[in-house]
């Protein structure tokens, strides 16, 4: 059975929950920490005739139960609740930045950390415009000097980055980076070459080249992300658009995407 087949023969329950304000806000309340009545109150803005009738039904359902005078989620309620929350943050990342999405190739993030977009909700698109044509740019190299340790796939290579790399490995800061096929190819025929040699002894850095050209580019540190797409044809990577965030679930999203980069793709280390 597939989900539109599972939504006709459950739509009435599904239904229920959605269309009922004080249902979602008990469970997205509850997916945060357990509560007396008199909060869930002051954070529905309802009175307790209202909610009592609601909160009988979500016990009847197994959802929630009450121990000494707090509502709590049961194991099943958890899993309603946090499927709920994360239909509504994925929605509302979309929506929020969704002429970002619509201009780039969204499909050079793989289909797991795209299950996750929602995480990327607390963050901010910048572009070059104006007088502030390397707005984007500037950026990244300010996260790069400001970091503890540095992740990333770089799609796109510039000689001031390269030297703010360096510098920081120099400097005993973790590095970690993947750079696509054609990063590779043109790391290996120009003058990238000597300082990737000089940096050959370091511990704290590990270059490596993927066999295949992914279509994404992001930096993620200790304290921000930076992620970039490719435009919407998946051909030309977008070096004066970004998407930036410092809040930490959007790092570990980051994170999470490098290993995934790393684990899933073929590399080998740059020679």
């Amino acid at each position: 059975m597939n989900s539109f087949e599972i939504y006709k023969k459950r739509r009435d329950d599904v239904q229920t929950i959605y269309r009922s304000r004080l249902l979602t806000e008990i469970l997205l309340s509850l997916n945060e920490d357990s509560r007396k009545l008199s909060q869930l109150r002051e954070i529905t803005g309802s009175t307790s005739q209202a909610l009592i009738p609601k909160l009988r039904k979500l016990e009847a359902d197994h959802l929630i139960e009450t121990k000494g005078h707090e509502y709590f989620l049961t194991s099943a309620g958890k899993i309603v609740a946090s499927g709920i929350a994360g239909s509504f943050v994925t929605f509302w990342t979309i929506n929020k930045f969704k002429h970002f999405w619509i201009r780039h190739y969204i499909e050079g993030i793989p289909s797991p950390l795209l299950k996750e977009i929602g995480c990327l909700y607390d963050s901010e698109v910048l572009e070059d415009r104006g007088m502030e044509i390397l707005n984007v740019y500037n950026n990244k190299l300010k996260m790069i000097k400001e970091a503890d340790h540095i992740y990333g796939i770089s799609s796109v290579v510039t000689e001031e980055y390269a030297d703010s790399i360096s510098e920081r490995v120099k400097e005993g800061v973790p590095v970690e980076l993947i750079v696509p096929l054609h990063i590779a190819e043109k790391l290996k025929q120009s003058l990238y070459l000597k300082k990737i040699e000089a940096l050959k002894n370091y511990e704290n850095f590990k270059l490596m080249a993927m066999n295949e050209d992914i279509k994404v580019g992001f930096i993620v540190t200790d304290k921000r992300l930076a992620l970039s797409l490719y435009k919407k044809e998946g051909i030309e990577y977008d070096i004066s658009t970004g998407l930036f965030s410092s809040d930490s679930k959007a790092i570990e999203w980051g994170e999470r995407l490098f290993w995934y980069c790393k684990g899933k793709t073929a590399l080998t280390k740059f020679q």
